[in-house]
C-alpha cells in the first residue's frame, strides 16, 4: 500500500509534469491539448491539497531529523515552498476562472505567473518529500 506523504508526492509530480506539458502545448499553439494539461494539472493539485491536509490532521507535525549544511537548506527550501504554496491557491483559481470565461487576454497575464510559482511549489513538494522521508527519515527504533 502507498504511503500518504507517497501520494502527495506522486500528485505533485504529476502536477509538474502536466503543468509543463501544458506549456508546452500552448507554445505549439494546440489550445484543447493545452486545456487538458491545466485541467488536469489543476485536478492533481487539488488531489495533492486534499490529501496532504487529511494526512497531517491524523499524523500531525513530522520532524526533519537532517543536521549540518541540509538543515538551513531544507528549511528555506521548506519555506519558500509553504509560502508560495498559499499564494498558488487563489492565483491558480482567478487563472483557471479567467481561462474558463474566456477573458483569455487577461488569463495570459495573470498566467505567466501562475505557471513559475505553481511549478515551483510543485516541483519543491517533491523536493520536502524527499529530503523529509527518504534522505533523512527519522530512524524507527
Amino acid at each position: 500500500m502507498i504511503s500518504a506523504p507517497t501520494l502527495n508526492a506522486l500528485l505533485n509530480s504529476c502536477s509538474a509534469i502536466f503543468l509543463t506539458a501544458g506549456y508546452v502545448q500552448i507554445r505549439r499553439k494546440h489550445v484543447m491539448a493545452h486545456r487538458m494539461c491545466m485541467v488536469i494539472a489543476f485536478c492533481c493539485s487539488t488531489a495533492f491539497l486534499v490529501s496532504y491536509v487529511l494526512y497531517h490532521l491524523r499524523a500531525g507535525v513530522v520532524h526533519f531529523e537532517g543536521q549540518g549544511w541540509i538543515r538551513p537548506v531544507y528549511f528555506t527550501l521548506l519555506g519558500t515552498h509553504t509560502v508560495l504554496a498559499i499564494i498558488i491557491v487563489p492565483l491558480a483559481l482567478v487563472t483557471l476562472s479567467r481561462a474558463l470565461s474566456r477573458k483569455f487576454d487577461r488569463h495570459r497575464r495573470i498566467a505567466r505567473w501562475t505557471l513559475p510559482i505553481w511549478l515551483y511549489v510543485s516541483v519543491t513538494g517533491v523536493i520536502v518529500y524527499l529530503l523529509l522521508y527518504h534522505l533523512y527519515a527519522p530512524s524507527i527504533a
